[in-house]
């Protein structure tokens, strides 16, 4: 339990770094941004609990917010994530085969289970983001784009960590 401890705050510190210093200077013309950040939420374990889910996921966007000057949005949308990574994993994941302890990634799930994770989530979270973030409907179209060229940046940096940090199947 204290390595999982460990190794949770190290994500925590790597991605917030990564995320502040490299990847807030990488995009598109502002039209696809990654926010690999989310991966702290999307690997916490499986079985823990839904309060310290939410406070870790409100510290995680808090967080981010403080260096991109956004005043909550970040926050808000890692508590939503934290919200549908609750719903999709009661839907989808047979938790009497996975201990609670789990953290769901490539090498303890199956590829298509984790890929439509990290895109589901991704989707949801890019789409609160930047929903918030225009709070409008005059550029619809120009949101959408956004959000799905976003997307679909963070979903293959995402799975770039991941296959960084693969391990052999542990299941």
């Amino acid at each position: 339990m204290a390595k999982l401890l460990s190794y949770n705050i190290v994500r925590f510190i790597a991605l917030v770094i990564l995320q502040v210093f490299l990847f807030k200077n990488i995009g598109y013309y502002n039209l696809a941004t990654p926010f690999p950040y989310i991966l702290i939420i999307l690997l916490l374990p499986v079985g823990i609990p839904n309060f310290i889910l939410y406070f870790l996921a409100f510290v995680t966007g808090i967080t981010i917010d403080a260096f991109y000057d956004t005043l909550g949005v970040n926050a808000a949308a890692c508590v939503a994530l934290a919200w549908g990574r609750i719903m999709f994993l009661r839907i989808t994941l047979q938790t009497d085969h996975y201990e609670n302890y789990m953290t769901p990634s490539w090498g303890t799930v199956p590829f298509r289970w984790y890929f439509l994770y990290v895109f589901v989530l991704t989707l949801f979270h890019h789409a609160v983001l930047f929903m918030m973030e225009t709070f409008t409907f005059h550029q619809f179209h120009y949101t959408i784009i956004r959000i799905l060229l976003s997307c679909i940046f963070t979903v293959i940096t995402i799975l770039l960590f991941s296959l960084l940090f693969y391990r052999k199947k542990q299941r």
